[in-house]
C-alpha cells in the first residue's frame, strides 16, 4: 500500500510531461501564431477605438476578414505575413474601405462603364453558381442530348486522292483537260496518278478529316461535293481556290450522335450551361417587372420631309 502514492506521482509526472509536449507542439504550428498574431492586432485596434462598432460610420475588420488577407498573403509569398506585414495589410484595407465609401458618397460610381459592367459580372456568377450547384439525373442528360443532336454530332469524316490541276496554268483549257485526265484515270486503272496532274503543295492523299476541316481547307463547296463522289471511283473535276480536282475517295466515315455513355461529361457540361441561361432569363424577367422601360428615339429620327 504504500508504493500507490508514489505510483501515482509517477502518473501525475507522467501526465504534466505529456500534456508540456502537446502544448509545445501545437505551439509550434504555425496556423497558432497566426490566429494569435491576428487575435494581438484586433485587440490593438479595439483599444484604440473601443466604441467604434457603435459608431455610425464604424469599419470593422473580422477575425474571417483578416485570416482571409492572411491566407492571400501566404499564398503569393509561400510563407505567413510577419505581425508588421499584417498590421500593414489591415490598415490597407481599412483605407480601401474608407476610399470606397467617400467614393459612393461622391456617386463616382455613377455612370462608370468598368463599376457597372464589373456590377453586371457579379450578378452573372452569382446565376452561374446557382446553376453548376445543379445536378443533372442521367435522363435528365439523355433528354438535353436528343434535344440538341447538332450539338453533340461527330463530324462525317473523308480520306481521298487527288489530282489537282493548276487555274493559271491551264486558262479557260481547264476543264476540257481535266475530263481528259479522268477519262485517262478510268481507263488506265493501272496509270500513276501522281505523274497526270501539276506540281502542288496540296497533299497527293488526304487521310481520314472530318469533313468540317476539309471545307475549312479547300472550301465548303468543295466538301460538299466531295459527299456526291462514290468511294473507290475517281470522279471529278471539283472546283477549289487552288484549282481543279480530280478526286477518289477512298473512306467514308457518315457522322452521329454518340451514346450519352460515350459523352457524357460533355452533355453534363452543356446541360449546365443552358440551366444558366435559363435561370438568367428567369430571374432577369422578374427584375424586369420592376420597372417602366422607356426607349426614346433620336432627334427627329424618322421625321418625314
Amino acid at each position: 500500500m504504500a508504493d500507490e502514492p508514489a505510483a501515482g506521482s509517477s502518473r501525475q509526472s507522467s501526465g504534466k510531461r505529456e500534456r508540456a509536449v502537446l502544448v509545445k507542439r501545437v505551439l509550434k504550428e504555425p496556423l497558432v501564431h497566426f490566429l494569435l498574431l491576428a487575435l494581438l492586432i484586433f485587440a490593438g485596434y479595439g483599444l484604440l477605438g473601443a466604441d467604434a462598432e457603435d459608431a455610425p460610420d464604424s469599419i470593422v475588420i473580422t477575425v474571417p476578414k483578416i485570416e482571409q488577407i492572411a491566407t492571400v498573403f501566404t499564398k503569393t509569398w509561400q510563407r505567413p505575413p510577419t505581425a508588421e506585414e499584417l498590421k500593414g495589410l489591415i490598415d490597407d484595407q481599412v483605407k480601401e474601405e474608407i476610399l470606397v465609401r467617400q467614393a459612393l458618397e461622391l456617386k463616382l460610381d455613377k455612370d462608370d462603364t468598368v463599376i457597372r459592367r464589373r456590377l453586371r459580372q457579379k450578378i452573372e456568377f452569382l446565376n452561374a453558381a446557382d446553376a453548376e450547384a445543379l445536378t443533372a439525373t442521367d435522363a435528365e442528360l439523355d433528354a438535353f442530348l436528343k434535344a440538341n443532336p447538332a450539338v453533340f454530332e461527330i463530324d462525317p469524316m473523308l480520306s481521298f486522292q487527288q489530282i489537282v490541276l493548276d487555274g493559271q496554268r491551264h486558262g479557260e483549257a481547264i476543264e476540257q483537260n481535266a475530263a481528259a485526265i479522268l477519262e485517262v484515270l478510268l481507263s488506265q486503272p493501272a496509270a500513276d496518278p501522281a505523274s497526270l496532274g501539276d506540281a502542288s503543295l496540296l497533299p497527293p492523299e488526304l487521310p481520314l478529316t472530318s469533313k468540317t476541316s476539309i471545307g475549312k481547307t479547300f472550301g465548303a463547296d468543295f466538301a460538299e461535293e466531295l459527299d456526291k463522289i462514290p468511294v473507290g471511283r475517281w470522279a471529278g473535276p471539283v472546283k477549289s481556290a487552288f484549282g481543279r480536282h480530280l478526286i477518289r475517295v477512298t473512306e467514308r466515315v457518315p457522322g452521329h450522335v454518340p451514346a450519352l455513355n460515350e459523352i457524357r461529361d460533355a452533355v453534363a457540361r452543356e446541360w449546365t450551361n443552358a440551366k444558366r441561361k435559363e435561370l438568367e432569363d428567369q430571374r432577369f424577367a422578374v427584375l424586369l417587372k420592376r420597372y417602366v422601360v422607356r426607349i426614346e428615339s433620336p432627334t427627329g429620327a424618322g421625321a418625314g420631309p
